[in-house]
């Protein structure tokens, strides 16, 4: 593998650059008109105009990527994550222009990505999953027919689903009423699939999620798993690893159910498995990642692991680089998404940066797509930086986090740093206290 080329954009192309950079590969980057000026498209060894700015344009022009990517004469293709990451029909085409896919097979992208197959997938490796429908629902009247039998609330879901599209919490029958038909407009718009399905809502939920890694030998191991509670609109906002406040029982139990979920589907590569925790720790599967996750640098910060690296080395069909036995977690890391957003709405704040200080630390981990000078345009995620902060324990990490995002000043457009600095002041985030509704029960203070 001397070559590749990366489908992707922003910090997450930059970050895949630097790996092949360190270990000799060339790269092709894409960029679209709106991305012409971003780091990335310096750091390559070539970079490619792609088209115009909204993605269906460009990053999404499947036609154009295998066009370049002959052209360019690469022999892998690394979709980062988003877009045309968890694609079964780019993962075919490029296997079938002789190239190679840096993720899992066709089979399972399309297995794990429709989350009634993957339910059932989970169920039959005896792994739990959340009561609900195994099969689609087809009309209101049997949705609601569903939830009483399973209880209220319930989340009414996209079968096809992601990156919190396609979700709905219905407390009752009007509710499933109200949004029912919208979310399968909204599905077979987004996801080209209107399949809906009911689960049991499971309240004051921790969101846990594990990484795994398998090869084409059958071997998978967990690389330890992530605490992804702070949520807005269903996206995260904040992750740390290892998780806080569980248990070692459960945190072994759940790593053990996530490597037994990959070998269910034979999976290969970087994958993540993603739970619902309640408050007696029972957990149950909640979907299957095929992709690097934007979180994956803080389980890189506890385990010392590059996982590009192992995803390319994987990719060659070489076997996994460490045993279970030999990856073993140190310290504690807490990522911080920063974004292009009002922090009170949390609504995108397009603009152009006039001002950017995210200076080099010791413990600090800056993973980012921009700089000064630089816009950030409506067509994309408003994700601007990760701010990744390590140390020796969970404490120390925050102690190291409030001082540095001090020293941090975004100006030009508004983002979200005010609601971080904000949740490292709350008792129940230091004390690991939180789920998936903290933000929501935030809201109140940080409109004062």
């Amino acid at each position: 593998m001397q070559k590749i080329l990366i489908a992707n954009r922003g910090e997450i192309a930059e970050r895949i650059i630097r790996t092949c950079n360190r270990l000799g590969i060339e790269t092709v980057a894409v960029y679209s008109e709106a991305d012409k000026d971003l780091p990335y498209v310096q750091l390559a060894t070539i970079a490619r105009h792609i088209g115009e700015a909204p993605p269906q344009k460009s990053y999404l022009n499947v036609e154009l990527l295998l066009k370049i990517a002959k052209e360019e004469n690469v022999d892998a293709v690394h979709p980062g994550y988003g877009f045309l990451s968890e694609n079964g029909q780019f993962c075919e085409e490029l296997q079938n222009a002789g190239l190679t896919f840096i993720g899992p097979s066709v089979d399972v992208i399309r297995l794990m990505g429709d989350k009634l197959s993957a339910r059932r997938a989970m169920i039959q490796a005896g792994v739990p999953v959340v009561p609900g429908s195994e099969q689609p629902v087809e009309t209101f009247e049997e949705a609601c027919k569903l939830a009483e039998e399973i209880g209220f609330p319930v989340m009414l879901k996209a079968s096809g689903g992601g990156g919190g599209i396609g979700m709905h919490r219905c407390e009752n029958k009007e509710d499933i009423e109200k949004t029912f038909e919208q979310t399968k407009k909204r599905a077979k718009a987004y996801f080209n699939n209107e399949d809906m399905f009911i689960e049991k809502y499971v309240g004051n939920a921790k969101h846990i999620e594990v990484q795994i890694f398998g090869d084409s030998l059958g071997n998978v191991v967990h690389m330890y798993e992530r605490n992804c509670s702070v949520q807005r609109r269903n996206q995260k906002v904040i992750e740390e690893a290892q998780s806080p406040s569980i248990s070692e029982k459960a945190r072994k139990l759940i790593c053990e159910a996530a490597v037994l979920a990959a070998k269910q589907v034979k999976y290969e590569n970087a994958g993540t498995v993603e739970f619902i925790m309640d408050e007696e720790e029972n957990f149950y599967f909640l979907e299957m990642n095929t992709r690097l996750q934007v979180e994956h640098p803080v389980t890189e910060s506890i385990t010392g692991l590059d996982l590009v690296e192992w995803q390319l080395h994987v990719a060659k069909g070489e076997s996994l680089p460490l045993g279970q036995e030999e990856i073993t977690s140190k310290g504690h890391s807490i990522e911080f998404r920063l974004y292009a957003e009002d922090p009170v709405t949390f609504y995108p704040s397009p603009g152009l940066i006039t001002e950017w200080q995210l200076p080099e630390s010791e413990g600090v981990r800056i993973d980012s797509g921009y700089g000064p000078d630089l816009k950030v345009t409506p067509f994309y995620d408003p994700m601007i930086a990760k701010i990744v902060i390590s140390d020796s324990s969970r404490e120390q990490a925050i102690e190291r986090a409030k001082n540095y995002l001090e020293k941090v000043k975004v100006s030009g457009i508004k983002t979200n740093l005010p609601f971080l600095k904000r949740v490292l002041e709350t008792e129940d985030f230091f004390k690991g206290n939180y789920h998936t509704g903290f933000i929501q029960s935030m809201k109140p203070i940080i409109n004062q």
